[in-house]
């Protein structure tokens, strides 16, 4: 019999998959509501740091890895480099968990813009080393704002949705083991 903690952690697995595929599948509707070329969020990239940050035990590397690496062939990206880069930032994000278990949602917004500024400044500075064109800073700039303003609402939809909370201090799984 599986303890109902295992199974948690697999069914929150597997909806984290299944809300990315949902998400994969409408980006790549050829339907643009923003006709007027403001980008829409990044809303899988939103859902995976909101998710690490809260419980990281739900959203492994493997899955990270095995969810962006798709979005780059399906996107036609430059083959794992924004997973690597996202791969990184969520590592980031796991090994400093506890400490930034009491942290407001304010600095947490703030810690969320840097590390995606970040990111995408990684992304385009590699992309400039091998001479790769690349869309208008302004263009992923905007689309980082967009992604930043969408994320207290993916944080939301998470608690309230799908319950998805950040560990109580002295919160331990089955084991014993503190969470």
């Amino acid at each position: 019999m599986i303890d109902p903690l295992t199974t948690r952690r697999i069914a929150h697995r597997a909806l984290f998959v299944a809300l990315a595929a949902v998400i994969l599948f409408l980006r790549l509707l050829p339907v643009n509501p923003m006709s007027h070329g403001v980008p829409g969020p990044d809303l899988t990239l939103a859902m995976t740091l909101a998710w690490v940050l809260r419980r990281p035990d739900y959203v492994p590397a493997l899955l990270i890895v095995a969810v962006f690496f798709l979005e780059d062939l399906m996107f036609w990206r430059a083959p794992g480099l924004w997973t690597l880069i996202v791969l990184a930032a969520t590592e980031f994000l796991r090994a400093r968990e506890v400490s930034l278990r009491d942290m407001p949602f304010v600095l947490e917004l703030a810690l969320m813009g840097g590390l995606m500024v970040a990111m995408v400044l990684a992304n385009r500075m590699v992309l400039a080393l091998v001479m790769v064109d690349q869309p208008p800073l302004g263009l992923e700039l905007l689309r980082l704002l967009m992604t930043l303003a969408a994320y207290p609402f993916v944080v939301a939809l998470s608690k309230l949705a799908f319950g998805l909370r950040r560990a109580a201090p002295g919160e331990v799984d089955a084991f014993g083991h503190r969470l």
